[in-house]
């Protein structure tokens, strides 16, 4: 019977393994950067053997990979399929990619992700292409898809919804990198929530309907 427990037990913990690495990965990620993370550090930083890391990665690049499609790509699919069923007004959809993109990007280590990229792209080119092609292109198309539905409800002035698109993210992106890099040599502090609540109301504004005229 006791034989039996252990066997249960190693078999949940087995199947958090995948998970487990790519926690300390990204971890490993957000302080060193890419090309100075090593397998052997992520492995330790997750509990694991550098085997049985391999077990679920084959490289580095497999790994990274691993952690945008957990930490970005997944919340993405997830924003489609809110955009899909909801009803309301259009601004609400807004606000709620603003707000949950601090909640689940922003005040998180992945938000460390876009200064790693930039940082890095030169001399990793593929992992720059697979950011992308992967996080920015269907995040700019999905923020684009809701911007086209307040337009054609007649919720948003005609704006062009990918241009639109782009000054939307890039508040964001720029909180992303000021956490991850400026706001950790400089006394001046900048605080992201009021700061999204102004970006919020600015595109309030920006995208209302002119009823005067």
């Amino acid at each position: 019977m006791p034989i039996a427990v252990k066997v249960r037990r190693w078999s949940r913990r087995k199947e958090a393994r995948p998970e487990e690495i790519t926690a300390g990965a990204l971890e490993l990620f957000s302080e060193r950067g890419y090309a100075a993370t090593r397998l052997e550090d992520v492995a330790a930083r997750a509990g694991v053997s550098k085997g049985t890391l391999y077990l679920y990665f084959d490289n580095k690049e497999e790994l990274f990979k691993a952690v945008l499609r957990e930490g970005f790509i997944s919340p993405l699919a997830e924003m489609r399929d809110v955009v899909q069923r909801f009803e309301g007004p259009t601004f609400e959809l807004v606000e709620m990619l603003v707000r949950g993109w601090w909640q689940r990007i922003g005040a998180t280590r992945l938000s460390a992700i876009p200064k790693l990229i930039v940082a890095e792209a030169r001399n990793f080119p593929e992992l720059a292409r697979f950011y992308a092609d992967e996080v920015v292109r269907p995040g700019r198309e999905a923020i684009a898809a809701i911007l086209r539905r307040g337009i054609e409800r007649g919720e948003f002035r005609p704006v062009d919804p990918r241009i639109a698109a782009e000054l939307l993210m890039a508040p964001l992106f720029m909180v992303a990198l000021w956490r991850n890099s400026i706001a950790a040599c400089t006394p001046e502090r900048i605080d992201p929530v009021p700061l999204l609540g102004a970006h919020i109301e600015m595109l309030r504004r920006g995208l209302a309907v002119d009823r005067t005229s």
